[in-house]
């Protein structure tokens, strides 16, 4: 199931570095394959996508989040 949600982009170190999008309540979600577009840290991004519960991770920093489309924000 597909949904969005907004946040900061944040480059997480763990080993090989992963890329999350971490929202004003807190939440982190880590992104799958992020594209380059969003790989900066602190850029403010709307991203639509769907929740992977069929993978891990490594870094099992929070809900896996396949990106579907974004909109990046300011």
């Amino acid at each position: 199931m597909s949904f969005s949600v907004t946040g900061v982009i944040e480059r997480q170190e763990f080993g090989a570095a992963v890329w999350a999008l971490v929202t004003e309540t807190g939440e982190t979600y880590e992104l799958k394959d992020a594209p380059a577009e969003l790989q900066y840290s602190q850029l403010k991004v709307k991203v639509e996508g769907e929740i992977r519960e069929d993978i891990m991770t490594i870094a099992m920093i929070g809900p896996v989040l396949e990106v579907k489309s974004f909109e990046i924000l300011e």
